[in-house]
């Protein structure tokens, strides 16, 4: 009887999509409030258009700033961790292999099978390295072009997001109509941004949408209350 094919799909690009939910997520929130705020204080769109535009461009320079530098500071991490278990897999290799013996216990290995694979180590050290690097320390090699693309993604998703809540002042002249239809097209943004996140993530769709569009509206209303306070 022939048999279907088992294939199995997994997520493998969640660094990504963290990227894209911080950059979206600031994107949509910040320069909306921005906006929002100056709708109750000007007559006129052209300075929110202005001040909404410069503010992506920094806010996108800042967060992808911050990206590139946490991204680099992952492989420094890493490298450095890396580094050291070499040094103890060559001077301490009994603490080592102390080490390895307990992490194998904990799956329920013993006695000769421990010992054939803490062999099998002894004479292979990379093998061993980048064994303990995931099993003792859980850490996984990071992509050397990461910094890069963490930049890019999270500066790039935080200009769309921008874009979005602020597109509606180009169309209208009064910014309280202009505001309007920035609410409602930030809210759907959320929605949409939400479903597709779960999508890819493989999560519940409609209730992702849902709990984005809740958490982006109330942290949009409450910089939108801090902004009219103050102006």
């Amino acid at each position: 009887m022939p048999q279907t094919p088992h294939i199995e799909k997994h997520f493998t690009a969640s660094e990504t999509v963290r990227d894209v939910v911080i950059g979206m997520a600031d994107g949509l929130t910040v320069p909306f409030a921005l906006a929002a705020g100056l709708s109750g204080a000007v007559n006129g769109t052209q300075v929110i258009i202005v001040a909404g535009l410069a503010e992506i461009a920094a806010g996108s320079i800042a967060m992808g700033l911050g990206g590139y530098l946490a991204a680099k500071s992952d492989c420094e991490h890493y490298e450095s961790e890396r580094k050291r278990e070499y040094v103890e897999v060559v001077e301490l290799p009994h603490e080592e292999i102390r080490e390895t013996k307990d992490i194998l216990s904990g799956y329920g290995l013993t006695g000769p099978e421990v010992d054939t694979i803490v062999k099998r180590f002894q004479n292979n050290h990379k093998e061993w390295v980048d064994w303990m690097m995931r099993f003792e320390l859980g850490l996984e090699e990071p992509d050397p072009n990461r910094a890069l693309k963490s930049a890019l993604t999270i500066a790039g998703s935080y200009i769309v997001g921008g874009l979005i809540p602020l597109s509606p002042y180009f169309f209208n002249s009064v910014p309280q109509t202009a505001l309007l239809w920035s609410v409602v097209m930030t809210l759907l943004a959320l929605g949409a941004f939400g479903y597709m996140k779960g999508t890819f993530t493989g999560t519940n769709p409609w209730m992702s949408g849902l709990r984005t569009a809740i958490i982006g509206g109330l942290a949009a209303a409450a910089a939108f209350g801090i902004a009219k306070a103050i102006s």
